[in-house]
């Protein structure tokens, strides 16, 4: 079966019936919006009396009780920030800025939220996110020298910042070159080293002086041809000093012979001069003969 339509009488009464539950449940809901409202600007109060006292604990805990009553309460956060501010606590101050600048609502408001979040990034030496915060406040009040000087600041010390950093880079490179560098001399240095390892006392290889090494067999046909200054240097000094003492031999035995005294013939001058004697007297002899043969008449040889 099919359901029986509402009529419009009925149709009316309905809608009349759900407005009235809405409208008494909103009037309810704004009613305790503002009790909180006015239970927070209580806590507000009360960490305004601490604050004049100089009571920073009791302030804070009014201020988060504040918060916690109303968190769209953008006035409580902001001054809350300001109490860490204040405190030298740039962190907590710079995160109750930030909350408070998700829940205002007038430029009046932001401008002055993000003029001292930029001041709590300046102490805390962020100066990047500094630039950008005064920028915001600038944006929501252009007229504010303040802020522009502050933001003027900010830039100088974020571009020393930028230039500090690439020195230090390059500081850095150049180290890391230099290092480089010199691991590559230290392995070239070990290179050069293993290649001296390699070689013999004569500056060979190695390999090169075990190749000429032969075999004893070989050895013995090579001392035939074994080239005189492969002889020992000593033996070869020695040989010559006996062909030296050979040559000079003869003049030493001649030096050796008694010389004959000054005015005196010597043996062989007096061996020489009986020679010729003997010669001469021989001649003399021959002479004489001839002489006597020439007067002795010749006889022939057969009578006829």
């Amino acid at each position: 079966m099919r359901p029986a339509k509402m009529t419009f009488g009925q149709n009316s009464f309905f809608l009349i019936v759900v407005l009235l539950f809405s409208s008494v449940g909103f009037a309810q809901q704004n009613d305790d919006m503002e009790k909180q409202r006015k239970e927070a600007n209580a806590y507000m109060n009360q960490a305004e009396e601490a604050l004049s006292e100089n009571d920073f604990a009791s302030a804070e805990a009014a201020y988060r009780k504040a918060i916690a009553k109303d968190p769209s309460n953008t006035t409580a956060k902001y001054n809350m920030g300001n109490l860490y501010y204040n405190r030298e606590k740039s962190g907590e101050s710079q995160s109750r800025f930030v909350e408070a600048n998700k829940v205002s609502e007038s430029k009046e408001d932001r401008h002055r939220i993000n003029h001292n979040l930029g001041n709590s990034f300046m102490k805390q030496k962020k100066y990047k996110e500094a630039v950008e915060a005064y920028k915001n406040a600038l944006r929501n009040d252009p007229t504010d020298d303040e802020t522009r000087y502050n933001l003027a600041l900010a830039k100088k010390k974020l571009e020393e910042e930028q230039q500090q950093n690439q020195d230090k880079n390059d500081n850095q490179d150049n180290k890391d070159n230099k290092d480089q560098n010199q691991d590559q001399k230290d392995q070239d240095h070990d290179n050069q080293g293993d290649k001296g390892e390699d070689k013999d006392q004569d500056g060979k290889p190695k390999d090169e002086g075990d190749n000429e090494k032969q075999d004893p067999k070989d050895g013995e046909g090579d001392q035939d041809n074994e080239k005189p200054q492969d002889k020992d240097p000593n033996e070869q000094n020695k040989g010559d000093q006996d062909q030296k003492d050979q040559k000079g031999k003869p003049d030493q035995q001649k030096q050796q012979q008694p010389q004959p005294a000054q005015g005196q013939l010597s043996p062989q001058q007096i061996k020489n001069l009986l020679e010729a004697m003997n010669n001469q007297e021989e001649k003399t002899q021959d002479k004489m003969n001839a002489e006597k043969a020439k007067a002795v008449k010749t006889r022939s040889d057969k009578d006829w």
